[in-house]
């Protein structure tokens, strides 16, 4: 009579890579080679209202004979990078990175030219998930270095962490190397600021052919298609994902927007109504504050269209 399987048989793992339904998954010893997973399909049945299983989730699973593997179960998240599904279904999270231990967000200093609405909307998800941010001003040998500061440098002023970089120059790399250095990190942005040649720069080999993989998936300039985590020389991952033409804010409500912006959260006490939704009321310290330079017009210009977006329940992805 053959052997009851139980959960000693299960290893644990890292989630690395997500295609279709099939997840690559790194056990928890690093010596042992990734295992391609297929869901279980009791776990699909599960009632949800986002991606059950994301690249950074640590899961539960059980080799086969073949070599693959099945997920048997999925951890909790100690925190995600997520958004608004950008589909007719409104109601759906769609996680980006489980479990990171800091969002890079990547924005170009021109070519595109920075659309600096998606990059607070980028700030706002990390501050309501708790997840430190790295701001990369990129392809600075366009634009100068002082030209990227005098757009990027009012970030600077709020708090957030800004490095300067260049793939071309190689300006700033070995900053952006220390910090992603044992840590699990996101690489987000719009497409065409350079990720996916910032990693290539960074650590020479990583075999991410941004113009073979574009032409071999057939879409255009969006040229990560699949979200994976790539290992790092000295320790660490970081998750290189496609590039995002939206980003709809998730389970963000617009009384605490406010909270969100570490130049208005300080003010908000000192406003003279309890529900003060910074627009227009009588005795607002952060209109004040406005009037006075102290908040920078571009930031409480995204705050107003966040905030209208969210008390209008439009789910907007208006961000250019």
């Amino acid at each position: 009579m053959p052997s009851r399987k139980t959960t000693a048989d299960l290893e644990r793992g890292l989630v690395l890579r997500k295609q279709g339904g099939f997840f690559t998954v790194q056990p928890e010893d690093p010596a042992q080679e990734p295992v391609v997973c297929r869901l279980r399909g009791k776990l699909k049945r599960r009632p949800r209202t986002g991606d059950l299983v994301a690249v950074g989730d640590w899961v539960r699973f059980r080799r086969l004979p073949d070599g693959t593997g099945v997920i048997e179960d999925i951890e909790p998240r100690a925190r995600a990078l997520s958004r608004k599904a950008p589909t007719p279904r409104g109601d759906y999270e769609q996680i980006i990175i489980a479990n990171p231990d800091q969002a890079v967000i990547v924005f170009a200093a021109a070519q595109p030219e920075p659309r600096l609405r998606m990059l607070d909307r980028f700030l706002v998800i990390t501050e309501k998930q708790e997840i430190p941010a790295l701001i990369v001003a990129n392809k600075v040998d366009l634009t100068g270095l002082d030209a990227a500061r005098e757009t990027f440098g009012l970030y600077e002023d709020i708090g957030y962490p800004v490095l300067y970089t260049s793939a071309v120059t190689g300006q700033g790399l070995d900053a952006l190397k220390d910090a992603l250095r044992g840590k699990v990190s996101v690489l987000v942005g719009p497409s065409g600021v350079g990720k996916t040649s910032l990693l290539n720069a960074i650590q020479p080999g990583l075999g991410l052919a941004v113009r073979a993989v574009s032409r071999a998936t057939g879409e255009g300039r969006h040229t990560t298609t699949v979200r994976h985590m790539v290992p790092l020389e000295g320790g660490g991952y970081v998750a290189d994902t496609p590039g995002l033409k939206a980003l709809a804010l998730w389970d963000i409500e617009p009384e605490e927007l406010d909270g969100y912006f570490p130049e208005m959260r300080d003010l908000v006490p000192y406003c003279q109504f309890n529900n003060c939704s910074h627009m227009d009321e009588p005795g607002c310290a952060v209109l004040q504050a406005v009037e006075e330079g102290r908040i920078h017009p571009s930031r409480y210009e995204s705050y107003v269209r966040l905030r209208l977006e969210s008390e209008q329940g439009l789910g907007r992805e208006d961000w250019l």
